[in-house]
């Protein structure tokens, strides 16, 4: 296998991809899929055969791969084969596994409470406030920009999130003036760019935002500080978010729009989280300890009901 075979059918993977408007982590995901399956054969994969897709998903299954990962690469291997090299003889010997149905981690609100109490900077606050309050995605939080926060409306606009999409969220009071007091305090803006286009978390490097494990590390190392035992990533904020909105009475199509899910059904499975609406469920076990109610004995000169 030449390196200008490799090259040659990574750049046309590449332009495949980009002509499908997949973004940068998906391409990034299935460039590494694909490499992962050339280490294996030892050759270039245009010369790929039935058996050798049998073989490779046996060899991922006895790496003791989870199913999510499994999965993952093979959807960069069929991409590969169905419309880079357009062979759907080869395609069709991928299966993808259906993976377990797990309830989402959440926290109860006192957690929530002592998480954003211990934030330790006013950086990580506004941030997890963010992540908790507004139901952000911690993507979606480190790219807000200046003019993505509407005070007039009280709403914050989130553009091309997952799926390419746009959405608003609420803006609280509480939120806007962390928002004014991190803006005030601000450091290493970048003062070349108009204010409207300006991070309201710049990164490190010139001109970029903060990296969401940037992010993730100041969650685990305040979720420590509060004493939170529980297992949790920072994703469990925005689960949290929805889950407490939903056990608060909100509309589970308004939380539906608030998330950006197109389907209700990934919004509805918070309800089999949402403990404080399990907790208030009458269990029939307590009602046959209740006395039993006598039905009423109706005269004999008036018929019954």
């Amino acid at each position: 296998m030449t390196t200008d075979t490799v090259s040659a059918l990574r750049q046309r993977m590449i332009e495949d991809m980009n002509s499908r408007k997949l973004g940068p982590h998906t391409q990034r995901s299935h460039i590494s899929s694909c490499k992962r399956l050339a280490a294996f054969l030892k050759r270039s994969l245009d010369t790929a055969t039935r058996e050798d897709i049998r073989r490779f998903q046996l060899h991922l299954a006895e790496t003791g791969m989870s199913i999510c990962n499994r999965n993952r690469i093979m959807t960069g291997v069929r991409f590969l084969f169905r419309v880079t090299l357009r062979r759907l003889d080869l395609a069709t010997e991928i299966y993808h596994l259906r993976e377990p149905q797990k309830i989402p981690q959440v926290m109860s609100p006192d957690e929530a409470r002592r998480l954003l109490a211990v934030a330790y900077s006013l950086k990580a606050r506004v941030l997890l406030s963010l992540c908790y309050g507004c139901g952000l995605r911690a993507g979606e939080a480190v790219r807000l920009k200046v003019k993505h926060i509407d005070s007039a409306q009280r709403i914050i606009r989130i553009e091309q999130s997952k799926g390419r999409k746009d959405r608003n969220v609420m803006l609280s009071p509480e939120m806007l003036d962390l928002l004014r007091q991190w803006w005030k305090a601000r450091v290493a803006f970048d003062s070349t760019m108009p204010v409207q286009e300006r991070w309201l978390f710049p990164g490190r490097r010139p001109g970029k935002p903060m990296t969401t494990r940037q992010l993730s590390r100041l969650f685990h190392e305040t979720a420590n500080e509060a004493g939170i035992k529980k297992s949790v990533t920072l994703h469990a904020l925005r689960h949290s978010f929805a889950t407490h909105l939903l056990e608060r009475g909100t509309d589970i199509r308004i939380i539906q729009a608030l998330l950006g899910h197109d389907k209700l059904d990934t919004t509805a499975r918070y309800t089999r989280v949402a403990t404080g609406m399990i907790a208030s469920i009458e269990s029939p076990l307590d009602l046959l300890a209740q006395p039993r109610k006598k039905p009423r004995k109706h005269r004999k000169d008036q018929p019954p009901a």
